[in-house]
């Protein structure tokens, strides 16, 4: 039995690091979660923006939806819906060759799976899960260091600034900035976690891969009525990879449409070698978003002009809804552990980039880091 007096860290509110927080206080570990934004949810946030006439705006920006085939995340699905945290998307999806400018419905070529979006928001279910009971999130605070201290046999947690977060028996991060060197550029100091800490796991950290891609939010006064489908993905466009139609979505305000695409990830690196991996100036991201905009209207699809439109840049950004060729390789670094794990140190690792580039891999890697905690801390 794990008494509740057993701290544990959670770094990043993602849906991988919210699944593991949850799991683990339901097993009795006392859990402090740790998330340098403003809220939870990481790519399966939400954004609020306004209009020009001052309407709010709210966009699932990252991940528009997930699917459930794994049998433990087809039961926390369950539960989600008993809650009302998530409900199916059942509007129909299409595909959009570039070559042909033809649309393409994926149901009747037989390619369809449930499709499962948060309520009110894709955050929800991460919302909720970081505010159980046992769970003490702390946003707005960012981890500059991970410091292991051997007499003591625990982990020592210091923010940015300096400041003393806690000591810990466990530690989980979830968030690739705090483990992978390949974003040192990205944040422009070294990840939390020195490597020299964990010899064994530095080699797969040094492998998580980096994604980039551009979304732009954009909103219409009246419904695209030339589009037939309210989610698509598009084939053959060096600019565009997917769109979806985000007021379509169970539990949204229908009183403007609102839209978000997404660029391909060789469009999204053009513009990182153009500009730089540091934060987009508001140019590039203007730039941006004319582009990705015009992508779509060179479609044929008798697009109108947007009452709002505004580019965001993700640094990697889940795969539930790309073709998964050559484009977006499906990349894992723990298929079969499903996280990465120090039983001394008592440190797991887990997130997409460990099972597959999806919310569902990211879940189920969540699941397992919570699991070998909780094994590693009865015994204790």
């Amino acid at each position: 039995m794990i008494m509740n007096s057993t701290k544990v860290a959670v770094v990043g509110s993602g849906i991988s690091g919210a699944v593991c927080a949850s799991n683990l206080a339901r097993n009795g570990v006392s859990v402090t979660l740790f998330e340098s934004a403003r809220g939870p949810g990481g790519r399966m946030s939400q954004r609020r923006e306004v209009a020009e006439d001052g309407k709010e705006l709210l966009f699932d920006h990252g991940a528009p939806f997930f699917n459930a085939n794994n049998t433990e995340v087809l039961g926390l699905v369950r539960e989600w819906e008993a809650k009302g945290l998530v409900a199916c998307w059942r509007e129909k999806f299409g595909c959009f060759d570039r070559v042909s400018n033809k649309f393409v419905d994926l149901e009747q070529e037989g390619l369809i799976s449930k499709r499962y979006v948060g309520i009110p928001g894709m955050n929800s279910v991460c919302r909720a899960l970081c505010h159980e009971p046992g769970v003490e999130s702390k946003f707005g605070v960012s981890v500059g260091r991970l410091e292991w201290l051997e007499d003591e046999n625990l982990w020592s947690l210091i923010g940015l600034d300096g400041q003393n977060l806690g000591q810990f028996k466990g530690v989980v991060a979830t968030d690739k900035n705090v483990v992978s060197p390949r974003f040192t550029s990205v944040t422009g100091r070294p990840p939390p976690l020195d490597l020299n800490l964990v010899t064994e796991l530095a080699v797969k950290l040094n492998d998580i891969p980096v994604r980039p891609c551009f979304a732009l939010m954009i909103a219409f006064a009246e419904p695209l009525s030339s589009i037939p489908f309210k989610g698509f993905s598009i084939k053959n466009s060096e600019v565009l990879s997917w769109a979806h139609c985000d007021s379509s979505k169970p539990g949204r305000s229908t009183s403007s449409e609102r839209w978000v695409l997404h660029s391909t990830m060789e469009y999204a690196q053009t513009i990182i070698a153009q500009t730089g991996l540091q934060k987009p100036s508001n140019a590039t991201l203007t730039k941006v978003a004319e582009e990705l905009f015009q992508e779509l209207q060179s479609m044929g699809l008798n697009i109108s002009q947007p009452l709002f439109k505004k580019a965001h840049r993700w640094y990697a950004i889940p795969l539930d809804f790309v073709d998964r060729g050559a484009a977006f390789p499906a990349t894992s670094i723990a298929r079969e552990e499903k996280c990465l794990w120090d039983k001394n140190k008592r440190l797991a690792i887990c997130g997409d980039f460990c099972v597959s580039p999806d919310v569902e891999g990211a879940i189920v890697s969540g699941i397992a880091a919570a699991s070998k905690l909780t094994d590693v801390l009865s015994c204790l």
